[in-house]
């Protein structure tokens, strides 16, 4: 058990088929690719990711599997671009930087805020998201604490937000973290 199979066990759970789906932070594509398996074929996927070798690695996948999402080169703090405001189920962030990547292109503070707020108000309501927060390393903690601040501060009338901590895991374990819109 880890950080990604909670999450993929949330999605499964609550993703159901004809979902609007974005993975904000496609990455290697294994979000994608199970938002594309849990809406189905009358869903909709939307991808993001800023670095053209997790848009390739992402598109690679989808090919093999056959699945199909629509992949863009573009920060996820601008989806409110491709998406109605109250339209989407569900959207998931993976927080830090792509696995055997570069190691010095990871997600920051100021725009992984400004995303999570713009996927709230896409959110429709009993819309869900799901956040892996990634940290340490070449990243620091700066991001950690900045998102884990600004979950507290989001209005509990409209949003419940469930923060998970691995009480013994060693070294720097990424946080799962859901938010319910009401």
């Amino acid at each position: 058990m880890n950080t990604l199979s909670v999450v993929h066990d949330f999605l499964r759970r609550t993703v159901k088929p004809g979902a609007f789906c974005i993975d904000a932070t496609a990455g290697r594509g294994r979000d994608t690719a199970l938002l594309c398996e849990l809406a189905g074929e009358g869903g909709r996927v939307l991808a993001f990711d800023v670095q053209e070798d997790a848009v390739r690695q992402t598109n690679e996948l989808l090919a093999r599997e056959g699945k199909h999402a629509e992949v863009h080169l573009d920060s996820h703090a601008h989806m409110e671009s491709y998406a109605a405001p109250e339209s989407v189920d569900c959207i998931v962030f993976n927080f830090g930087r792509l696995p055997g990547g570069d190691p010095h292109i990871f997600t920051h503070a100021d725009s992984s805020i400004e995303a999570v707020n713009a996927g709230l108000r896409l959110l429709k309501p009993g819309g869900v998201m799901a956040l892996a927060i990634y940290y340490g390393g070449e990243n620091g903690y700066g991001e950690r604490d900045a998102l884990l601040a600004h979950l507290k501060t989001l209005d509990d009338r409209k949003y419940s937000v469930l923060v998970c901590d691995w009480a013994n895991r060693r070294n720097d374990p990424p946080i799962p973290a859901f938010i319910f819109k009401d």
